[in-house]
């Protein structure tokens, strides 16, 4: 066999890792494969060849979408173009899936073969995408476990992977460890505060996140905040949020920074608030009881709304089908509410304990070995 040429596009941070260790596997299997596209830094330094960088499509929420959609569509359609003109022997589309089922829609109606690396959340929301989907892709990588009968019982070829965090992330997290790290006590309650990896996050988050920190601190005067930002751009727009909330209270708010480290602070946390999303994964992976918000703006918000159908929001809710951490989205995610769910979980260590409990049978349960499971899936479906 010929060198295997292999497209891919991998949007944001974590498609760029999730793109990376696949690429790694692949390669194990077929160590001639090369891969092109749109990828990120983690993908280059496995060789991949960046016609454009995966940075180029992190953008979220409807409306924010609306600002750089010209760019992005003319991004897709010189690459669709390129790719026609010399065609791979397969495309993997790594999440973006509003960016990535188009194009390969597009290519696999000229006949390069298509898989799809993540699969979109059709049993969240946006239903209908299935029928697109069955047009798009020939196999679908879940990391899911419930995954893999719904878009078999759609007419789509699938295979559950398990879930790459549950591979990186321990069983048993050393706090201890994490905690001296960190510079935090070895006793005392720590709380994590995740608002988000993106700065439209931030704006909308911040501000929540923060005021609930200082009605928390008020009832628990010996609690500690640590906060694991993604880019120097958060940390300074989370630093004058700080800074503006407090002194407009006349107080002051410390807090223990954890810069691109987010394992060490949910290693060191015994709870967190967590902006929903991937985040809210890592933390039940990590075992922390945790409380779950997002706000958004009130466009995005209304079209999310009406598409949903799923009673949950955040992951580890949808994965064990119950409440198991509180949600308080939009107009709910008051510094009010947020805290006294926070204390709450504080003040009860059975409720805390449960809940550890149930993560762990859900961590065991995506712990299937991602990366290498993925390889195999691709090259029995495509080069055998």
């Amino acid at each position: 066999m010929s060198a295997p040429r292999i497209a891919m596009v991998a949007g944001e941070a974590s498609g760029d890792l999730l793109a990376a260790h696949l690429i790694a596997a692949i390669k194990s299997r077929l160590p001639q494969a090369q891969f092109v596209g749109i990828g990120g830094p983690r993908m280059m330094e496995q060789g991949f060849d960046t016609w454009w960088p995966s940075e180029k499509l992190a953008v979220r929420g409807y409306v924010e979408v609306l600002r750089h959609y010209r760019e992005i569509t003319g991004i897709r359609a010189r690459l669709a173009e390129r790719l026609l003109a010399q065609p791979p022997d397969l495309f993997i589309g790594v999440d973006a899936p509003d960016f990535n089922l188009d194009l390969e829609t597009r290519l696999r109606a000229q006949g390069v073969r298509t898989a799809h690396f993540v699969s979109p959340s059709v049993w969240a929301w946006r239903g209908g995408r299935m029928a697109k989907i069955k047009g798009a892709v020939d196999h679908m990588l879940c990391l899911f476990p419930f995954e893999e009968a719904l878009y078999r019982e759609a007419g789509i070829p699938a295979t559950y992977i398990g879930h790459p965090l549950a591979d990186v992330i321990p069983m048993q997290p050393d706090q201890a460890g994490a905690r001296a790290r960190l510079g935090l006590p070895p006793q005392g309650p720590v709380v994590a505060l995740l608002p988000g990896s993106r700065k439209s996050e931030l704006r909308y988050l911040a501000e929540r996140f923060i005021g609930a920190a200082l009605r928390l601190r008020a009832t628990h005067p010996d609690v500690r905040f640590v906060v694991p930002l993604a880019s120097a751009p958060t940390e300074v727009l989370w630093a004058d949020a700080v800074q503006a909330v407090a002194r407009a209270r006349g107080q002051t708010l410390d807090w223990v920074a954890a810069p691109r480290d987010s394992h060490a602070a949910l290693a060191a946390c015994d709870i967190a608030l967590v902006a929903s999303g991937t985040a809210t994964l890592e933390t039940a992976l990590f075992k922390r009881p945790h409380v779950v918000a997002y706000n958004m703006a009130w466009v995005s918000w209304q079209m999310m709304r009406r598409m949903a159908y799923q009673p949950y929001v955040g992951l580890p809710n949808i994965l064990c089908e119950q409440f198991v951490v509180p949600e308080f989205l939009q107009d709910d995610a008051t510094p009010d509410n947020l805290a006294q769910a926070l204390a709450n979980l504080l003040d009860d260590a059975p409720a805390r304990a449960r809940i550890a409990a149930r993560f762990e049978q859900l961590h065991l349960q995506l712990r299937q070995g991602m990366a290498q499971r993925a390889a195999a899936a691709v090259v029995a479906a495509f080069f055998t």
